[in-house]
């Protein structure tokens, strides 16, 4: 599995407060992003397909969002 780059990740750590991030800290950020990110975006997909469509909405990201979260 692919995840998500540590640079912008220790800058969401950074962004959020923390003065420093071990390497550890931001590869385990990124993994559970990464994790979090495909169970949305499946869930995202099977609403767009439920609709009747192929594509992808920002709104069938945000409902995805309603309904795991």
């Amino acid at each position: 599995m692919e995840t998500l780059p540590i640079a912008p990740i220790g800058r969401i750590l950074s962004n959020a407060g923390a003065p420093r991030a071990t390497k550890d800290a931001k590869v385990e950020l990124s993994q559970q992003l990464t994790e979090l990110g495909e169970i949305i975006a499946d869930e995202a997909v099977a609403i767009a397909k439920h609709s009747g469509r192929k594509t992808v909405k920002a709104s069938d990201v945000e409902l995805a969002v309603k309904l795991k979260f």
